[in-house]
Protein backbone atom coordinates (compact mmCIF):
# COMPACT_ATOMS: atom_id res chain seq x y z
CA UNK A 1 0.00 0.00 0.00
CA UNK A 2 1.11 3.40 -0.69
CA UNK A 3 1.75 5.97 1.84
CA UNK A 4 2.20 8.64 -0.16
CA UNK A 5 -0.86 10.99 1.44
CA UNK A 6 0.36 10.05 5.17
CA UNK A 7 3.96 10.92 4.83
CA UNK A 8 3.15 13.84 3.00
CA UNK A 9 0.46 15.23 5.14
CA UNK A 10 3.16 14.32 7.97
CA UNK A 11 6.06 16.41 6.71
CA UNK A 12 3.43 19.53 5.53
CA UNK A 13 3.92 19.05 1.76
CA UNK A 14 1.40 20.30 -0.79
CA UNK A 15 1.13 18.33 -3.65
CA UNK A 16 2.04 21.39 -5.33
CA UNK A 17 5.42 21.43 -3.75
CA UNK A 18 5.93 17.91 -3.85
CA UNK A 19 5.67 18.45 -7.87
CA UNK A 20 8.03 20.85 -7.55
CA UNK A 21 10.39 18.89 -5.52
CA UNK A 22 9.67 15.51 -7.45
CA UNK A 23 9.05 16.45 -11.08
CA UNK A 24 5.52 14.20 -10.75
CA UNK A 25 2.37 15.94 -12.57
CA UNK A 26 -0.04 16.83 -9.74
CA UNK A 27 -2.79 14.72 -11.47
CA UNK A 28 -0.67 11.39 -10.89
CA UNK A 29 0.26 12.47 -7.21
CA UNK A 30 -3.64 12.56 -6.66
CA UNK A 31 -4.19 9.34 -8.58
CA UNK A 32 -1.82 7.54 -6.58
CA UNK A 33 -2.74 9.31 -2.90
CA UNK A 34 -6.76 7.37 -4.63
CA UNK A 35 -5.22 4.01 -5.01
CA UNK A 36 -5.64 4.79 -8.62
CA UNK A 37 -2.98 3.14 -10.75
CA UNK A 38 0.85 2.07 -9.74
CA UNK A 39 3.50 4.49 -9.64
CA UNK A 40 6.78 3.11 -11.96
CA UNK A 41 10.23 2.32 -10.00
CA UNK A 42 11.83 5.47 -11.28
CA UNK A 43 8.51 7.82 -10.29
CA UNK A 44 8.92 5.58 -6.40
CA UNK A 45 12.22 6.95 -6.21
CA UNK A 46 11.66 10.73 -6.83
CA UNK A 47 8.83 10.65 -4.90
CA UNK A 48 10.97 9.28 -1.85
CA UNK A 49 13.59 11.55 -2.70
CA UNK A 50 11.74 14.24 -2.44
CA UNK A 51 9.97 13.61 1.01
CA UNK A 52 13.33 12.13 2.40
CA UNK A 53 12.35 8.38 3.21
CA UNK A 54 13.42 5.67 1.34
CA UNK A 55 11.01 3.59 -1.26
CA UNK A 56 10.58 0.69 1.34
CA UNK A 57 9.37 3.52 4.15
CA UNK A 58 7.08 4.24 0.64
CA UNK A 59 5.12 1.29 -0.22
CA UNK A 60 4.74 0.37 3.65
CA UNK A 61 7.42 -2.44 3.48
CA UNK A 62 8.95 -3.20 7.16
CA UNK A 63 12.44 -2.61 7.39
CA UNK A 64 14.59 -6.36 6.75
CA UNK A 65 16.60 -6.80 9.71
CA UNK A 66 19.87 -8.92 9.35
CA UNK A 67 20.85 -12.08 11.43
CA UNK A 68 17.13 -12.91 11.61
Amino acid sequence: MLRLREIRERRGVSLRALKEASGVAVSSLARFEAGEGDPQLSTLRKLAKALRVTVAELIGEKPYKKGG
